[in-house]
């Protein structure tokens, strides 16, 4: 059980707005313009996720997230 989890959301703002956008199979470059950012941006985004919740790639971020209830799909 994640205790720091209750306080403050996992992710940032911009996390959830990449990763909303993730799961409904937009590419890194869909979304990048989507948001206005750059690509390098995104793929950043995604990896500091990725990092926060220690997986390996960007399903299984996916599924964590949806699991700790931070993303719906």
């Amino acid at each position: 059980m994640n205790s720091n989890h209750k306080g403050k959301p996992l992710l940032t703002n911009r996390e959830r707005e990449v990763f909303e956008l993730l799961v409904q199979d937009k590419t890194t470059k869909e979304i990048a313009q989507q948001l206005f950012i750059s690509e390098k941006t995104v793929r950043n985004h995604i990896s500091n996720v990725m990092q926060k919740l220690n997986v390996k790639g960007r399903s299984q971020a996916v599924v964590e997230l949806v699991r700790l209830g931070d993303l719906k799909i």
